[in-house]
């Protein structure tokens, strides 16, 4: 019986482990083009003045890099095109979010406060939430952005071609 289950759960692994890298791709990348969508259009200039008020240097240029890299690196991660080069900046934004924003909020991301009208009230979030696109960008940086990526299909191309080039050569 384990033997059986054991047997299952390898297969059913074996058929999704190729979609898993798709399903990190399209929450982080999505939630990053999101937040980026939301700076932009409440004004650039209000994001500005928090990036200003927590002490970022250059806060301008820092600002308007921030929504750029959430903007593109989001539909990069989402597209699966240069997953490794735009997580170096994506991680740098979570990790100052991390530190200067939510840190003073501790751990968790939900705090209910009350319940007002039946509605929930929640209070500032912690840095959960950070961690977490953290650890889901360094999976995907380790382990691949899988085989439904841009760049994977690039690859793919570029092997076929080369493989083509050899065999004219010989």
């Amino acid at each position: 019986m384990l033997l059986n289950m054991a047997k299952l759960n390898h297969a059913f692994q074996k058929r999704l482990r190729p979609w898993t890298p798709l399903l990190l791709r399209v929450i982080v990348g999505y939630g990053f083009m999101a937040h980026g969508y939301a700076k932009l259009s409440r004004g650039p200039e209000q994001f500005i003045s928090i990036v200003t008020a927590i002490g970022i240097p250059m806060p301008h240029l820092m600002g308007w890099a921030t929504i750029i890299v959430q903007l593109l690196g989001g539909l990069c991660v989402l597209l699966g095109a240069w997953v490794i080069l735009w997580s170096i900046p994506m991680a740098a934004i979570l990790i100052v979010a991390a530190v200067t924003v939510h840190w003073p909020n501790g751990f968790s991301s939900i705090k209910l406060q009350s319940v007002i009208d039946g509605r929930a009230q929640f209070g500032q979030p912690g840095y959960e939430t950070d961690l977490l696109y953290l650890i889901c960008i360094a999976v995907l940086v380790a382990g691949g952005a899988g085989p439904y990526a841009v760049d994977n299909m690039i690859a793919r191309k570029m092997d076929h071609r080369g493989s083509a080039d050899l065999l004219k050569t010989s």
